[in-house]
């Protein structure tokens, strides 16, 4: 029997690729759609690619009928909205939110980065869901908390090697590079072709992105110590992408960095290392893959590690797909074996 699936937000970015990955999902099958804005039109009316391929009416979202219709449900709403309506639902159905409303375990934490939190109760029954990392707590979960795309990006190359203690958790120095489609399907003159095109442009710079403190809530516990970082995310004139490049201290070199990476993710099959060279954001597009590369600095005992990921897919809503399956006994690579785009 098929995995009966809601998706609240379906129209946004997140949303569209989730139909994207789950109309070839051999055990999923899509339910019941919401987005207040396009409420009571055929999405193939709203997103048009879908005509031909993919039908259903939407519908505003109705506590009830998510109950009784669906087995999973994915929110796709911004932070701060996806937990008032994941507690009207949440003690009913599995639920995975791409939202930030449950990444952050501490409570104030989440208020001084974000605001109030209205249902802090289901804090602690949210797992954190980087599913290379939190296989066995995934499986037994019912509500997920899907990372953010800058944190997968970093937090894949990172934990095993804080795991096993070869580099060095302090002064670890983040720059990130992400294509537009991160900042949402929302207009925004920022995001405006006008302003992006041939352009290259840092922000939120120093000590403001909100996707700091989940990073470092993840780094800390796999350091088991407290990890502060340095993070600058920068905006690159590509529609989907994500590359992060990394620098840490380390005494160890770069034959044993890769061991230790490799070693981690022998049984995972979204992640690879690089033997030489580095990857690039076309490598991944259009995947739920992670490619990392890595050097190391022998002046400086830097190491430097570069990873890259389809901030839609692998850092959005293909690891959350990746995630259902954890959930329901699945093959993680189900509905998610496709190969990159090319060109």
């Amino acid at each position: 029997m098929a995995i009966s699936v809601g998706i609240l937000g379906a129209t946004g970015y997140t949303g569209a690729e989730l139909i994207r990955l789950l109309h070839s999902h051999d055990k999923a099958r899509i339910t019941y759609c919401s987005s207040r804005q396009y409420n009571g039109r055929n999405i193939a009316d709203v997103l048009g690619f879908f005509k031909g391929s993919f039908d259903i009416l939407i519908e505003d979202f109705d506590a009830q009928a998510v109950k009784n219709r669906c087995d999973v449900v994915f929110s796709c709403l911004p932070h701060g909205t996806s937990m008032d309506f994941i507690s009207q639902i949440a003690d009913a159905v599995k639920v995975i939110d791409l939202s930030a409303d449950y990444r952050i375990r501490d409570i104030q934490t989440y208020h001084d980065w974000y605001g109030e939190h209205t249902s802090a109760n289901l804090l602690k029954t949210a797992v954190y869901g980087l599913s290379e990392c939190y296989r066995s707590e995934i499986k037994t979960s019912s509500l997920v908390a899907n990372p953010g795309c800058y944190p997968t990006s970093i937090l894949l190359a990172l934990i095993p090697l804080l795991r096993r203690g070869i580099i060095d958790p302090a002064g670890i120095i983040i720059d990130s590079k992400s294509g537009v489609s991160g900042a949402g399907r929302g207009l925004s003159l920022t995001t405006h072709i006008c302003e992006t095109a041939e352009s290259f442009s840092a922000y939120k710079v120093g000590r403001s992105h909100r996707h700091i403190p989940e990073i470092e809530q993840e780094l800390s516990s796999a350091a088991d110590c407290h990890v502060t970082v340095e993070f600058t995310p920068h905006l690159i004139p590509i529609t989907r992408g994500m590359l992060s490049t990394i620098y840490v201290h380390t005494d160890y070199d770069e034959n044993e960095l890769r061991e230790c990476l490799n070693t981690f993710y022998q049984d995972s099959t979204f992640v690879s290392i690089f033997k030489d060279g580095f990857p690039s954001t076309k490598d991944v597009r259009g995947t739920n893959r992670c490619l990392i590369g890595l050097t190391k600095n022998k002046t400086t005992s830097r190491a430097v590690i570069v990873s890259v990921i389809d901030n839609l897919t692998k850092g959005a809503s293909g690891q959350a797909v990746q995630n259902m399956n954890l959930m329901f006994g699945l093959p993680e690579t189900e509905g998610l074996a496709s190969l990159p785009l090319f060109p």
